[in-house]
């Protein structure tokens, strides 16, 4: 088990590193795409460990939540402010969506690895899959939020 804490150390140091190399003139896009990915991954990281699809053996706060409050709420969003921050704008939809393709398949395969070979992740009643899809539509939606209140021409009453 001292093998997930491990990960658990690294994985805090990585995601914070990130944050550092968010340039000056993005930290708003970041901070509105980090805190709107929070809101989505806990309302779907509740739902999903309260229908037993996943449990999370080791984790921080454990007496207080049963999700894994590393993934859900700081190295997720973290990973979503990047992915919006430097988000292929004037590109192709082709080089668009890879773009999607290559975040979400990191991501799950990672989580992959980690669900076979440690303690941090158990599927019960999921699969790979399930992540992939999730992610993506978490970032999609993240991401019509970014560019929707980041829009100039916003709706006024």
């Amino acid at each position: 088990m001292i093998i997930e804490w491990w990960i658990l150390i690294v994985a805090y140091t990585l995601a914070t590193s990130v944050l550092f190399f968010i340039p000056k003139g993005k930290y708003r896009l970041a901070i509105v795409a980090f805190l709107f990915n929070q809101a989505i991954t806990f309302l779907v990281g509740l739902l999903v460990v309260d229908l037993g699809m996943i449990e999370y053996p080791v984790r921080l706060f454990a007496s207080i939540n049963r999700t894994s409050f590393t993934f859900e709420y700081y190295i997720f969003p973290i990973i979503c402010a990047a992915f919006n921050v430097w988000y292929p704008n004037g590109s192709n939809r082709f080089i668009q969506l890879g773009y999607y393709v290559s975040y979400c398949s990191f991501m799950t395969i990672i989580e992959g690895l980690l669900e076979r070979n440690t303690e941090l992740i158990k599927y019960t009643h999921w699969e790979w899959y399930y992540t992939w899809i999730t992610l993506f539509l978490s970032f999609f939606f993240v991401r019509i939020i970014c560019v929707w209140y980041f829009s100039e021409k916003k709706l006024t009453s």
